[in-house]
């Protein structure tokens, strides 16, 4: 089937052309961009956000201010404090949210907005420094800045030249350059990442099993020496059930587990008198840990090189302080691809895939 006929065209264009053109003309001005750039300007704008030791103030209004609020947001998650301020609002109050330390991004194209031009000379008198991302260093908030980073002239990709699209998608990418520059600069880490972002799936690859697992408290946990038909009968855990026992040696430490998969085994071979043997002798023994502490990534690796659902977690003597169970992994983590760990991690192995059983 031919796509370009199942389009509908409208007059003389149609859909899929000029959504290409839209997209050729964007990335085109990103390139032009790149290659004509004041870096040098751009270098003392990293350098100030860098250095800020107060918060990163982002002010734009309409299209522009929306752009604003995502600039703030990647700051404030690779380690730049920073708000967004609306110009109207702050002309009626909010001016208030400045303080000594901070420093003012302010986003408009034309640099001739006048929410934002009125705002200026309040900005000024407070010593506030300013990075301006504009069209030119020559129009009102260009020459008012402290630093200014030109866009330069650029067309807009809306058939009629109006609504704000390339220029919007330039101050996208200039304000990420700024924010992730500078993050560089800070030597901004991994670990600083995953603290900044403790309830997603970005930061869960970097977080500690610990963080994840399911305290001791919480797992089903008996004596070597017991029997199967003892331990089923007396041990009970609050919570979610988990799919193994953690068994452990009269000094504490983790000597075995034995998994739900182990006792099917057992039931449909039917060697029912094994259930009456001590658990040391069927159990298994030395099973594959992670230590307090470890990455998840880590984790997840393990437990898919070894084939298995549930993992202890021990201290530095061998005792249990809990257990990684895949489930929950899987329901925190829905992808490997979200969890593919640091070089360092894998041997530049790439991408892996979890696949579940019970240890062996």
């Amino acid at each position: 089937m031919n796509l370009a006929s199942e389009v509908p065209r409208f007059g003389n264009w149609d859909q899929m052309q000029l959504g290409k053109e839209i997209l050729t003309l964007e990335a085109s001005a990103l390139l032009q961009l790149a290659r004509e750039f004041d870096y040098q300007a751009f270098a003392k704008a990293v350098e100030m956000v860098a250095k800020c030791q107060g918060n990163l103030i982002v002010i734009g209004m309409g299209k522009a201010g929306l752009i604003g609020k995502k600039i703030s947001a990647t700051l404030a998650s690779t380690g730049t404090p920073s708000h967004f301020l609306h110009p109207g609002e702050a002309y009626h109050g909010d001016l208030g949210r400045i303080h000594k330390n901070d420093i003012a991004m302010v986003l408009s194209f034309s640099g001739e907005t006048e929410e934002v031009t009125r705002l200026l000379p309040s900005l000024v008198q407070a010593q506030v420094p300013l990075i301006a991302i504009t069209k030119e260093k020559t129009n009102t908030l260009g020459e008012a800045a402290t630093v200014t980073l030109p866009l330069g002239d650029l067309k807009e990709a809306c058939s009629l030249g109006l609504a704000p699209s390339t220029s919007t998608t330039a101050m996208l990418a200039i304000g990420d350059a700024v924010a992730l520059v500078a993050s560089k600069q800070k030597d901004f880490a991994a670990e600083d990442f995953a603290r900044f972002h403790p309830g997603g799936s970005l930061g869960k690859k970097l977080a500690t099993v610990n963080e994840l697992m399911r305290p001791l408290g919480e797992c089903r946990l008996a004596s070597d020496k017991m029997s199967v038909r003892e331990i089923l009968a007396s041990l009970s855990s609050p919570g979610r059930r988990t799919g193994a026992i953690i068994l452990t040696n009269s000094q504490g430490e983790l000597s075995g587990v034995f998994t739900d998969s182990d006792l099917a085994r057992i039931l449909e071979r039917k060697e029912d008198h094994l259930l009456s043997l001590p658990i040391h002798e069927i159990m298994t023994a030395n099973p594959a840990t992670i230590d307090s502490g470890e990455k998840v990534a880590v984790a997840v690796l393990l437990l898919q090189e070894k084939k298995i659902s549930e993992l202890p977690v021990v201290d530095v003597k061998n005792r249990p302080v809990g257990l990684i169970d895949i489930t929950d992994l899987l329901t925190l983590m829905p992808t490997a691809e979200n969890l593919s760990p640091s070089p360092e991690l894998t041997n530049g192995s790439g991408p892996f895939q979890i696949l579940p059983s019970s240890q062996e």
